[in-house]
């Protein structure tokens, strides 16, 4: 099981409900295939630092996620499908970046965050 983070750009078009059913639906795909969702992030509505698709804003959701190798092709094969999906960015996490965003979550600050502050 390889650790990743999936960052995804849907259409601004979608209400709150499609939205939030897309998010399901894509954690769902990653729990029937044998994986596991470690946490997830709706960033919500954000400017696009150029426009796709004629559209100048997206709506951002970061999930990270655990899961086999090969379930990633199966993921892509369904983001390229789906019309609401604008962009979509899978990541694979190594033991620092698991590690740095567990903390992250849980509040504790790091090395640079401490720095930033002094």
């Amino acid at each position: 099981m390889n650790n990743y983070e999936l960052m995804v750009i849907f259409t601004p078009v979608l209400s709150d409900d499609e939205f939030k059913a897309a998010q399901k639906k894509y954690t769902a795909l990653v729990t029937e295939n044998g994986g596991s969702v470690v946490a997830e992030n709706p960033w919500g509505l954000k400017s696009l630092a150029y426009p796709i698709q004629k559209k100048t804003t997206g709506l951002y959701w970061v999930l990270e996620y655990s899961a086999p190798a090969e379930f990633n092709e199966k993921l892509k094969i369904q983001m390229l499908r789906d019309e609401s999906v604008l962009r979509q960015l899978c990541t694979k996490l190594d033991k620092y970046a698991v590690e740095y965003n567990a903390k992250k979550r849980s509040g504790v600050k790091t090395g640079t965050e401490k720095a930033v502050e002094a």
